[in-house]
């Protein structure tokens, strides 16, 4: 019974509900027919009335041979009476009449529309029993000369058109339609003809289609809770399992205690779990990276402290002032390089946690490095490599910030130059190929080992043979690289150049068009 499960019975429900608006309907069909039959009876009266009318009187026996002469072919009862309300003439009394009604009515042992009908228009049978209470049989025989003083009669003979609907309480409720039409002779009311029948053959067939309604209404009621029950357990019982999972993924340090294990469902809830599992997977990445860097930091920042100590604990202990001097140059040389790798590694940290905040704009990898290259060349001047700019023959582009793609391709462009010999080249290479810019920095260094180009990435890894921890450089530099060209949705290896050196390529995605 979750909240969702019940979201959706309740919307199934009200689709459901639609056919109730058909039954509404019917009761405005009814009243079309009910006048369609009131207009039939009228038209009979009418014609007996205008005999009567034409015959100059209303008490000789006339009406009843005319109603004889009818033999009982009209559906309708006819009754007529005088001036002073009696009956004169009355179809009923004139032996066995062919009813309609009583042909077309169930048998009085089979209740209308069975138990189903029953149950279903109880809810209207109790409205309509306290809206339109019965009245007793009034449709029974009625002996001639008996005065009639219902309200129809006195309107026709008052000279108005009179009509009224009853109903009648006897083994089945019905409902019988009366209308009274005023007979003129010499231009005063002289008596009025009495119509009254049966609406049970509408009803009847009315029944029927709300019996079919009924039906209609039961199936779909079945079929919403059952489809409710199928989307409670093809939708919200794995949604609940799967809050489940994510509120158990997590210890009260919020540290993770397990992963999304991938599903092999094909729906939407299958790619919530396959989201959900890389989404995990990526939070573990991150936090284990973040635990190793944390760590990587302490263990660089060993060595340095321990030097600083060393020096200390020496610089203490002499007395000759060059010696002390010398201690407190190789204690600020650490203090330098602590300054330095603390620096780097909150630029790392920096470029992980907020490189997606940062503003991307259209810029044009051609021109950056154009201008790069040109910044080397000055600050190199005569002493430093050659560069060799080769670029596309069309404008590449991409998505990025202009600040971090500088820093990156200049932290390559610094690496590739510290290896160079006096004279060297380091070859530039701009092209595109169909989803992205690729860029190839080269140098005629000594190159890399095969077993370290791939380490030369991770943080706090340096590779300068002959070097030693004073150097300058941290091991951060190509670290920043790889964050900066990953967070951009590309990527960056190192190669072998062919005839020696080291060969960086970067991929960035193309600015979409």
């Amino acid at each position: 019974m979750s909240r969702l499960w019940i979201r959706l019975l309740a919307f199934n429900l009200l689709l459901v509900f639609m056919p109730i608006a058909g039954v509404l309907f019917l009761d405005t069909y009814e009243d079309h027919l009910l006048r369609a039959q009131e207009r039939t009876m009228g038209q009979e009266g009418r014609l007996l009335a205008a005999a009567i009318e034409a015959h100059g009187t209303v008490d000789d026996g006339f009406p009843e041979s005319i109603l004889v002469q009818l033999g009982q072919r009209h559906l309708a009862r006819l009754r007529v009476v005088d001036h002073n309300g009696r009956v004169v003439a009355d179809s009923a009394a004139l032996g066995p009449r062919r009813e309609a009604d009583a042909t077309e009515a169930q048998p009085a042992d089979q209740p209308r529309g069975g138990w189903l009908y029953r149950v279903g228009s109880f809810p209207f049978r109790m409205y309509r029993s306290l809206a339109q209470p019965a009245t007793d049989d009034l449709d029974r025989p009625i002996e001639r000369g008996q005065p009639m003083s219902w309200p129809e009669v006195q309107d026709a003979l008052a000279g108005r058109y009179g009509a009224t609907t009853r109903i009648t309480d006897g083994d089945r409720r019905r409902v019988t339609l009366y209308i009274a039409i005023p007979v003129r002779t010499d231009d005063v009311v002289s008596g009025a003809v009495l119509v009254s029948q049966s609406t049970t053959r509408i009803l009847s067939a009315l029944q029927a289609v709300r019996l079919g309604v009924l039906k209609v209404f039961l199936a779909s009621l079945a079929a919403a809770i059952v489809l409710s029950l199928v989307v409670a357990t093809t939708i919200a019982r794995p949604l609940t399992r799967l809050q489940r999972r994510a509120e158990a993924i997590l210890d009260r340090r919020g540290r993770l205690k397990g992963v999304f294990v991938p599903s092999r469902r094909a729906d939407e809830i299958g790619d919530l779990e396959r989201a959900l599992a890389e989404l995990t997977r990526r939070l573990e990445q991150h936090l284990a990276f973040t635990e190793s860097f944390a760590s990587d930091v302490a263990h660089e920042f060993r060595n340095p402290l321990a030097a600083i100590r060393t020096a200390t604990e020496m610089a203490l202990d002499v007395d000759d002032d060059d010696q002390r001097r010398r201690f407190l140059q190789m204690i600020g040389r650490d203090v330098a390089r602590m300054e330095r790798l603390v620096s780097e590694a909150r630029e790392v940290s920096r470029i992980d946690a907020r490189l997606d905040e940062e503003e991307r704009v259209t810029v044009a990898v051609d021109e950056l490095l154009s201008t790069l290259i040109e910044s080397f060349r000055l600050r190199a001047g005569d002493h430093g490599p050659q560069f060799v700019l080769a670029l596309a023959d069309h404008r590449v582009e991409v998505s990025a910030s202009p600040d971090r793609l500088t820093q990156a391709f200049e932290n390559i462009l610094a690496n590739a130059v510290s290896f160079s010999p006096a004279g060297g080249i380091v070859t530039v290479t701009v092209r595109r190929s169909a989803t992205a810019a690729v860029v190839t920095v080269a140098d005629d260094g000594p190159g890399i080992p095969e077993e370290h180009r791939d380490r030369i990435f991770d943080r706090f890894f340096s590779y300068r043979p002959g070097s030693g921890p004073d150097d300058g450089h941290s091991g951060l530099g190509l670290s920043v690289v790889r964050a900066i060209f990953e967070g951009y949705g590309g990527t960056v290896r190192a190669e072998a150049r062919h005839g020696g050196g080291t060969k960086i390529v970067v991929e960035l995605p193309l600015e979409p068009t």
